[in-house]
């Protein structure tokens, strides 16, 4: 009976063993809301990443934050305490990761964001964010400004903390350099007209007018600007580059510019460029599921914070196991520390004082060609 008693303790061991080395990762991501044209995509993303890393399973968990702030930050909760996740991918949506990641810097369980939300490392050491940074993004669209001779720019954008970032980003730009930025024009991201706030962008007479939104309801200030004649420049956010984009503004659309990551433009990058050969992959696995022309940078960001998590497991694993605190901090710091992680967009160095990582490699621009986006050279 003895015997009888410690098989079964061995055996219970051995299970409770197998359990620990699930990893269990996080997923609240926009899928309903204003920001479903971003977070369908990250769900898909998600549904196609390795079950196994380094040889232990995987557990993805999917929740739908319905572009809420408040419903995103109590998902965080539930995943941190009923599911016991060891990392987070968090919204494409600013407000929402925002929120999210408060909660998951304070239950300190590493947050992989899918958009630029501002960090600073001292104070929030579990927040990194996947996409490039919005400096680093507008930055290639003044110098395109400048190379076309634009002094004059109007701003129209989201009234939220997405559309702050981009106008403030955008003036300190444009003030180095010599452009004024005419307006500051605001819309809500479930609003369906922004006819008054263009009529007063174009009063102005800018040489250009930047949008600073994302998703479908970018395709707004596009439309209007278009409806009422404006042929000049017409400047977006990393935040637009999909096919729903363009299936939304229609001709309009034409001519929109945008920067974005490598990834979306991958068979036209010269062979030399790092990025190439990881975006074709990329490319080939995503719209092999999901069809030709599905391919979307926010698709491919959650794929690179896949890449960024399979990276930091096998050197979280040399120190904890999964689903206790000090693997969740294992995980933290090997994604701080690793180094040339390669994704999509990017090619990811994490330090303790930058939770970007990435540089000039990480850019793009493109323009709406004939209904699909191209790299602008």
């Amino acid at each position: 009976m003895r015997m009888k008693k410690t098989l079964i303790g061995l055996m219970v061991a051995g299970a409770s063993g197998a359990l620990w080395a699930e990893i269990v990762v996080g997923v609240s991501a926009s899928t309903t809301g204003p920001g479903a044209s971003l977070g369908l995509h990250v769900a898909n993303a998600v549904a196609i990443l390795p079950k196994t890393i380094a040889g232990e399973p995987v557990r993805y968990v999917m929740l739908d934050d319905g572009s809420d702030p408040t419903l995103g930050a109590k998902n965080v909760r539930r995943l941190v305490s009923e599911d016991k996740v060891d990392v987070i991918i968090g919204s494409s949506t600013v407000p929402v990761a925002l929120s999210q990641g408060a909660v998951a810097n304070e239950s300190r369980v590493a947050f992989l964001a899918l958009c630029p939300i501002p960090i600073d490392p001292a104070k929030q050491s579990y927040l990194y964010a996947v996409p490039q940074p919005i400096p680093l993004m507008l930055d290639a669209v003044v110098e395109h400004m400048q190379a076309n001779k634009v002094k004059k720019v109007g701003y129209i954008g989201f009234a939220d903390s997405w559309g702050d970032l981009n106008l403030r980003s955008l003036k300190g730009l444009g003030e180095k350099n010599g452009i004024e930025v005419t307006t500051d024009e605001r819309y809500a991201r479930p609003d369906t007209s922004v006819t008054a706030q263009m009529l007063k962008v174009l009063s102005t007479s800018p040489d250009a007018v930047f949008v600073g939104a994302s998703g479908t309801p970018a395709a707004l200030p596009q439309i209007a600007a278009a409806d009422r004649g404006y042929r000049k420049p017409m400047y977006h956010t990393h935040g637009v580059v999909n096919n729903d984009f363009i299936r939304v503004g229609g001709k309009r659309a034409e001519g929109a510019i945008a920067p974005t990551g490598p990834v979306v433009v991958a068979e036209q990058l010269p062979a030399d460029n790092p990025l190439k050969a990881p975006g074709l992959e990329f490319l080939k696995k995503y719209e092999g599921a999901y069809g030709a022309g599905s391919r979307n940078a926010f698709a491919a960001y959650a794929w690179d914070a896949g890449a960024i998590i399979q990276a930091a497991v096998p050197v979280a694993l040399k120190k904890a196991k999964p689903g206790t605190p000090e693997f969740r901090q294992a995980m933290r710091d090997a994604i701080e520390s690793n180094n040339n992680v390669l994704g999509t967009h990017a090619v990811y160095n994490m330090s303790p004082t930058d939770h970007y990582g990435v540089d000039k490699r990480a850019r793009v621009l493109v323009r709406v060609q004939d209904g699909e986006w191209k790299l602008l050279r």
